[in-house]
C-alpha cells in the first residue's frame, strides 16, 4: 500500500464526540469557537478571530502549555484544523492527530512516496494543510494523489492518483469542500504543464470534474494563446492555493499561477487564464468569470496568493468584495459576484506598470515592461518572490485593514527562446539575475492597510531576513505572525508594536490559528525553517537557526 497503516498511539478513547462532521460545521467556522474546521479561519479566509480572552493586557503571560515534534526537517507550512477537541495538522511525510488539551499524538499516518518526486516539486517539500467532512479527512501528496483517512483512527478510506508526477505535476495545496464537492488544485508551472483544478466525490473518492485554467482550441481565452502550435499543454497556469468559496453566491475562488515558460515571446498575448482568479461553480467546475492580475505574465507573477471575501461599503453602497494582494505588488478590491475591479493599489514598490486601469481592468505598463518584452535585461520591482508571497495575510472586518508581509526585492531577466518543453523538466525560457541589495534597504515589511484606499496605516522593515510569515488577527486587538529567525510574535494591531514574542527555535512561516478548550484561548502555530526559500543575496538563515519541526501550542499563564 502506498500509505501505510495508521499508527495509533494510546487508548482508542479519543475525544471525538461527533464523527459525522457536517455542511453546517463548515458555514459556521469562525463562530463555534471551539472548532477551526477550513483553511483560513472560514470558507471567506478572513483569518479574523472574535475570541478576545488573550488581549493587550495579559500577552505578557503567554506561554507554551505543549508542543510536539513533526519529525520532519524539510519544513512546515500547514494550518491546522480543530474539531471535536482534536487537532489535525499535515506535512509532507504524515498525517498527525493530537489531542489539543493535551498535546498527545493520538494517531499518525505517513505518506510514502518515491524520492525522485522531490525533483519535480516547487518550491521546498511541503504540505499547507487538509480539509475535514463527514468524519474523514482529505489531503493531497507530492506525487499527484488525493486520498481520505478516517478522521477517527487515521486509517486509509480511498486513495486516488489524479496526475503522472513524471510529468511535473505534484500538489501540495489544502483541499477545500464547497457544496459538498472535494476540490483540489495541483504544482508544475516551471515545468510546462497545463493547470487545472479537480472536483470529487469525498464519500467514494469518485473523480466528478476537471477545469483546465489554461483554454484549449475554442474555449473562451484561447485567442491569448499562439494558434499556431498547442502551446496552451504547457501553459501553466497552476492551482497550488487554496480558493475562498461564497455559499450564497455559491463560486469559489481559486488563483491560478504564472503563465509557462516566463519567457513571453513564445506566447504573445495575454495567456488567460494564468495569473488570475477564476470564479467556479462547484459542483461543475464551470468558469463564472475570472480576472487576470497580470496579462502576459513574464515575472513569475503567480496570482495563486489568497481571495478574501468581505462585504464593504463602498461609496455608500454596500459591496460583495473579494481582497487580494497580488505578487505583482497591488492590492485588489474585486466585485466578487462579476470580477469587476473596484480598486487597486500598489503595497509594494512597483516599476512594471504605473497603476491598474479601473474601467479596462488591465495595468498600464511602464516603459520598462515594453523594454523588457522586447529582449532587455532590466531591474524590475517586484521581483520573482513577488510584493508578497504565499503567506497568508489577515482581514479585520471591524477596522477595515489588512495585515500583510511584504517582500521587498528586485529581479532582472535575460529571456531565451532556445528552451523547449520535456516532461519532468524545467521550463522556463530565461536566465535571472539577482542584482545587489543596496546597503540598510529593508529586506521586507510587516503593514497595516487599507484595501479601497490603500492607505498605509503602519509598517515595520524587516531588516535582517524578508518578511514570510502568515498572519492571525484577533478581537482584542492583536495580531500573530512569525518570523524566519524563529520568533512567534503577538504585534498591537493599532501602531505594530511586538508586546509578545516567543523563539521556537526554527522559522515560523505557517499561518496561525485560535480557538477555545473548555473556556481557554489557545493559539496554535507549526513552526520548521525547511519551509522557507534560499533567497539571494539574503543572510543565510539555515546557519543561524536548527531545522527541527514541531507544532506549538500557548496559552495566557495564570497570575
Amino acid at each position: 500500500m502506498r500509505l501505510a497503516i495508521a499508527l495509533l498511539l494510546g487508548s482508542m478513547a479519543l475525544p471525538l464526540a461527533a464523527q459525522a462532521q457536517t455542511r453546517e460545521d463548515l458555514l459556521n467556522d469562525g463562530k463555534n469557537p471551539a472548532q477551526v474546521t477550513t483553511y483560513g479561519m472560514g470558507y471567506h479566509q478572513q483569518r479574523h478571530s472574535r475570541l478576545d480572552q488573550i488581549n493587550r493586557s495579559n500577552v505578557r503571560r503567554l506561554v507554551p502549555v505543549w508542543s510536539l515534534s513533526m519529525s520532519n526537517d524539510v519544513g512546515e507550512q500547514s494550518q491546522p484544523l480543530v474539531y471535536d477537541g482534536v487537532m489535525i495538522v499535515t506535512n509532507v511525510r504524515h498525517t498527525t492527530a493530537i489531542d489539543v488539551a493535551t498535546g498527545r499524538m493520538l494517531w499518525r499516518t505517513p505518506v510514502e512516496w518515491d524520492p525522485a518526486t522531490a525533483r519535480v516539486v516547487c518550491c521546498g517539500l511541503s504540505n499547507r494543510g487538509a480539509a475535514i467532512y463527514e468524519g474523514k479527512v482529505f489531503r493531497t501528496t507530492i506525487d499527484a494523489h488525493v486520498l481520505a483517512l478516517d478522521l477517527k483512527t487515521g486509517k486509509e478510506l480511498w486513495n486516488e492518483t489524479f496526475a503522472d508526477w513524471t510529468q511535473g505535476i505534484s500538489s501540495t495545496v489544502a483541499p477545500t469542500i464547497a457544496d459538498g464537492v472535494l476540490i483540489t488544485g495541483m504544482s508544475g508551472a516551471e515545468f510546462g504543464v497545463r493547470g487545472f483544478i479537480d472536483g470529487w466525490d469525498p464519500a467514494t473518492g469518485k473523480h466528478l470534474w476537471r477545469r483546465f485554467t489554461i483554454p484549449g482550441p475554442g474555449e473562451p481565452g484561447s485567442e491569448t494563446w499562439p494558434k499556431e502550435t498547442e502551446h496552451y499543454k504547457h501553459g501553466g497556469g497552476t492551482t497550488w492555493m487554496t480558493g475562498s468559496y461564497d455559499p450564497e453566491l455559491n463560486l469559489v475562488y481559486w488563483g491560478t499561477g504564472n503563465a509557462g515558460p516566463w519567457n513571453p515571446t513564445v506566447r504573445p498575448g495575454d495567456s488567460k487564464h494564468a495569473a488570475s482568479v477564476i470564479a467556479i461553480r462547484p459542483k461543475t467546475g464551470e468558469i463564472a468569470w475570472s480576472y487576470q492580475w497580470t496579462p502576459g505574465d513574464m515575472y513569475d507573477y503567480d496570482g495563486v496568493n489568497e481571495n478574501i471575501l468581505a462585504d464593504l461599503t463602498v461609496e455608500g453602497q454596500p459591496r460583495k468584495a473579494l481582497i487580494h494582494a497580488d505578487r505583482n505588488g497591488f492590492l485588489y478590491v474585486l466585485d466578487r459576484t462579476n470580477g469587476k475591479p473596484i480598486a487597486a493599489h500598489p503595497f509594494e514598490k512597483v516599476t512594471w506598470a504605473e497603476k491598474v486601469d479601473l474601467g479596462t481592468g488591465r495595468p498600464v505598463e511602464t516603459e520598462l515592461a515594453q523594454r523588457m518584452r522586447k529582449g532587455e535585461t532590466l531591474e524590475v520591482w517586484p521581483g520573482l518572490r513577488g510584493g508578497k508571497n504565499w503567506p497568508p495575510m489577515a482581514f479585520n472586518p471591524d477596522s477595515g485593514l489588512v495585515f500583510v508581509n511584504t517582500l521587498h526585492d528586485p529581479r532582472s531577466y535575460t529571456f531565451n527562446n532556445e528552451e523547449q518543453p520535456k516532461p519532468g523538466m524545467r521550463y522556463l525560457g530565461l536566465t535571472i539575475n539577482t542584482p545587489p541589495k543596496k546597503p540598510g534597504e529593508p529586506w521586507g515589511f510587516t503593514k497595516a492597510i487599507d484595501p479601497l484606499t490603500g492607505k498605509v496605516r503602519w509598517e515595520k522593515p524587516s531588516t535582517d531576513y524578508p518578511a514570510w510569515g502568515g498572519m492571525l488577527s484577533t478581537g482584542s486587538g492583536l495580531l500573530f505572525t512569525g518570523r524566519s529567525t524563529g520568533e512567534f510574535q503577538a504585534l498591537d494591531q493599532e501602531n505594530g508594536q511586538v508586546l509578545w514574542s516567543f523563539n521556537t527555535g526554527t522559522g515560523v512561516n505557517a499561518p496561525p490559528v485560535t480557538y477555545m478548550v473548555n473556556g481557554k484561548q489557545y493559539v496554535t502555530v507549526l513552526a520548521g525553517l525547511g519551509g522557507l526559500p534560499v533567497i539571494a543575496g539574503a543572510p543565510n538563515i539555515r546557519e543561524r537557526v536548527p531545522t527541527g519541526a514541531a507544532v506549538w501550542t500557548f496559552a495566557v499563564m495564570a497570575e
